[in-house]
């Protein structure tokens, strides 16, 4: 069986609502959750790419090089995507985090990630809109969203 890739999550989030446009921003944010909250409830990551602390949030550069210069994300843009690869497990968390937060914002979401250790960490030494590609440690999203729940 193939690995999960951050496109089947990508590619679920956006089927889950409804097969919406939603803007690249919001996807990239939800997608991140999806991780974060896989790494804090079942304990092990849901894709192996990571998250960079973008000026804007967290940000992966592999799902960023797929809707690159595209402001609404769809479906179409992950045709190689499957979305049957997750066990009920997995859907069960990415549907937990599209229910509580899939009506927010792409603003709402990016301050809530501004307001959070994992982005605040990786952040550190950089100034407000400065470009960083520092990479957000699942270790610490692990710890910090474990935390939480």
């Amino acid at each position: 069986m193939r690995k999960i890739t951050v496109f089947d999550v990508a590619a679920y989030v956006l089927n889950k609502l409804s097969g919406k446009e939603i803007t690249t921003m919001k996807l990239q944010k939800l997608v991140y959750y999806c991780q974060a909250w896989s790494l804090a409830w079942d304990d092990v990551p849901l894709f192996a790419e990571d998250f960079e602390a973008w000026a804007n949030g967290p940000v992966c550069r592999e799902l960023f090089e797929k809707h690159k210069g595209k402001f609404l994300a769809n479906i179409d843009m992950f045709s190689d995507a499957d979305i049957s690869i997750f066990n009920d497990t997995q859907r069960e968390t990415m549907d937990i985090v599209i229910r509580d937060l899939g009506d927010k914002s792409p603003h709402w979401l990016s301050e809530l990630t501004h307001s959070e250790r994992p982005w605040q960490e990786a952040r550190r030494g950089y100034a407000p809109g400065e470009s960083c590609s520092v990479i957000i440690s699942k270790e610490v999203m692990q710890e910090y969203y474990g935390g939480l729940s």
